[in-house]
């Protein structure tokens, strides 16, 4: 067996490692938590599994205007989701002093500094801040409820000398959560009663927000607008980034040592003395970050959410994505069939089949919002339905389920469809229109694609022999008697071809083919033909690809998307929209790769690779305290120390690493 040779840069640069045993949970101590240039860059992010979130910074300080206590869906609006309450302060009144424990960016200063009462912080199981003010200590709760549009922050004085005040101020948004709060002297400033609390609707066609107690509070209404707060992040991204906020009046508690107060806030109104019973039932339904794995774990459940129809589909990634097809089909056996979640594989896949429209599934969106600009979606599907067959060996169910799905998409891919995406004579998948990016590589800037991949595509192709090999194989299992020749003949035909289109001596294998002539730029789309099923290309070819593969693009992160030695190489994924885009294929690195990189590195080594890939695996455990904490950013820089950028937590990314963990522990099961 050949060995390949271990060329990447040191799998361990990001810090110690933290083992299974001895991550008992998250946790930032006080010197780093009052360091803003560390803790700004911390950001933590909790869903309710009905699109909704809350997130923020480990200090609480907003620094995006996706920050917020309780983003939530307006369907009655524009189906989107809107921050309603963007945050809370807190100010106790303690021998004749005020202490606030809020804390806010404005231009020049920040104001409160409330952060530097911040004792330590957790996140495991739930968000726990603790707080001292002098001898007034406290900790500090967050909690969502599943499912329903309502947060829970729960507090618990933990010692107090004396008698003492809690003061509330709500900061209400009301507003989509791409844009953001100006202030309007149109908005409803008006409070309603609601039991232990108030009820706020600023803009007509909102629901209203109910800010109750579990204690009754006295209420002093004084609408505020506090203006200019500074989201830094959406600074550094090239937005706007300046919003304004109404506080509508405050809240005030006198409390004790012992005491607890937990505040709901949500679209409904609730008994004020069912809250507590609410919190703890709530509370008791979490799975503790107790290690690498349960992290995983945790993180991705909060990518589904269930909508009020009853439909369950996967957020791309949090906190800006909403579902994209390629990206649900990628993640779904990562994020479910790993975990035997097979009820949860089937309710997506079953709410995603009404979409499936010209044999093609949405790339981005739903029902009459969905745009079908993706060409490799439909064939990921196939190849997500593989995977259930590949862990539980079940051609019965898929077959019985999915076949008119499956023969749809092939032959409108046979036939021809939207954007030019049709097979030619040759048996490979052409496709490409002025304007578009078809594939996963899809970054537009002025209407020109960064990647132009018009032609034929080496994944796409390698997913469409795929899918033939597949489609063949469930018939043939299933005992089909229809005449499949044809089919038989446009697997052999792809094969051929494809060998003579993206094969030749190049120590890689084509990225595409412009009917022309082959584009060689080396990226990571070739580890596909080496991850799938069916062989496709030779042993040999195999073994240089992911040479290759490991000497250029793998990083601790993931694979670049382009080899640094490219003259197109851009190694820092930063600047305005337009830039990032420009680098968003061209060198930064991807997690997502890796799922395909480990399953083409065992396939050649079998049981031999496991330590290889372990490493890869364990070498992302500090990621759990860094950029999205608990959970697994979008994208890294291409160049050392691989920083995470784009959304701080993406579903296949999660998945990815949930594969191989599966990957490792099946192998060595086996070999046990």
């Amino acid at each position: 067996m050949k060995i390949l040779i271990i060329g990447f840069e040191n799998l361990f640069v990001m810090g110690i490692i933290l083992t299974e045993n001895a991550m008992s949970f998250i946790k930032f101590e006080r010197e780093k938590l009052v360091n803003l240039s560390y803790s700004l860059d911390k950001e933590l992010i909790r869903s309710n599994r009905a699109g909704g979130y809350a997130s923020s910074t480990i200090i609480n300080c907003h620094t995006r205007k996706y920050h917020g206590l309780l983003v939530i869906p307006q369907p009655q609006i524009d189906n989107d989701l809107h921050v309603m309450l963007s945050s809370i302060d807190e100010t106790i009144i303690y021998q004749n002093q005020d202490f606030n424990t809020g804390i806010h960016k404005y231009p020049n200063l920040y104001d409160p500094k409330g952060h530097k009462y911040i004792k330590d912080f957790t996140a495991d199981p739930r968000p726990v801040w603790q707080y001292g003010v002098g001898d007034f200590h406290f900790s500090k709760e967050i909690l969502l409820q599943e499912k329903e549009n309502r947060v829970f922050i729960r507090y618990v004085i933990e010692k107090c000398e004396s008698k003492a005040a809690f003061r509330f101020k709500p900061f209400l948004a009301f507003r989509n959560y791409h844009t953001l709060c100006k202030a309007n002297v149109n908005a409803n400033t008006k409070a309603t009663d609601a039991k232990n609390g108030a009820a706020y609707c600023l803009y007509s066609g909102y629901d209203s927000l109910f800010i109750q107690f579990s204690k009754k509070p006295e209420y002093v209404h004084a609408p505020d607008w506090y203006y200019n707060l500074n989201y830094i992040k959406e600074r550094d991204r090239g937005y706007d980034y300046q919003e304004d906020l109404l506080v509508p009046g405050y809240f005030e508690i006198m409390v004790k040592a012992g005491d607890e107060i937990i505040i709901s806030v949500g679209t409904e109104e609730i008994a004020p003395r069912s809250i507590k019973s609410a919190f703890e039932k709530e509370s008791a339904n979490r799975v503790a970050r107790s290690n690498f794995k349960n992290c995983l774990l945790n993180a991705s459940r909060q990518f589904f959410a269930t909508d009020k129809t009853g439909k369950t589909g996967i957020r791309a990634g949090l906190h800006w994505f909403g579902q994209w097809g390629r990206d649900t089909f990628i993640a779904l056996p990562g994020l479910t069939l790993t975990q035997k979640d097979t009820n949860l594989f089937f309710k997506v896949i079953d709410d995603y089949l009404p979409d499936l429209k010209h044999g093609l599934f949405p790339n981005v969106g739903r029902n009459n919002r969905a745009a079908y600009n993706s060409v490799d979606a439909s064939l990921w599907f196939i190849w997500c339905l593989q995977q259930y067959v590949v862990l539980f060996k079940d051609v019965k169910t898929i077959w019985t389920k999915y076949k008119d799905a499956i023969e749809s998409i092939l032959n409108h891919y046979k036939l021809g469809t939207l954007h030019n995406i049709a097979m030619h004579e040759n048996g490979l998948i052409w496709q490409g229109e002025n304007g578009l990016a078809l594939t996963w590589m899809d970054a537009i800037v002025n209407g020109v694609p960064v990647t132009p991949r018009t032609g034929y595509c080496v994944e796409i192709n390698a997913l469409w022999y795929n899918a033939v090999c597949f489609y063949l194989d469930l018939a043939k299992q299933n005992k089909y008697k229809e005449d499949l020749s044809s089919w038989s003949e446009i697997a052999e035909s792809i094969r051929f071809n494809f060998n003579q289109l993206f094969v030749n001596a190049h120590a890689c294998l084509a990225d595409y083919h412009d009917g022309d002539k082959a584009n060689w730029s080396v990226r990571p789309n070739q580890l596909i033909a080496c991850a799938i099923e069916y062989d496709l290309i030779p042993e040999q070819k195999k073994y240089d690809v992911l040479q290759i593969t490991l000497n250029k693009l793998l990083t601790p992160r993931g694979l670049r998307t382009l080899i640094p030695d490219d003259p197109n190489y851009r190694g820092l994924y930063e600047g305005n929209q337009a830039e990032r885009d420009r680098r968003y294929h061209n060198g930064t690195v991807w997690p997502w790769l890796l799922q395909f990189y480990a399953i083409a590195y065992i396939k050649l080594h079998g049981t031999a690779g496991i330590s290889h890939i372990s490493e890869i695996y364990h070498g992302f455990e500090p990621v759990m305290q860094e950029h999205g904490v608990s959970t697994v950013s979008e994208v890294y820089d291409g160049d050392p120390p691989h920083t995470a950028r784009g959304a701080i937590s993406q579903a296949w990314s999660v998945a990815a690493l949930l594969y191989l963990e599966h990957l490792i522990t099946s192998r060595k099961s086996k070999k046990a």
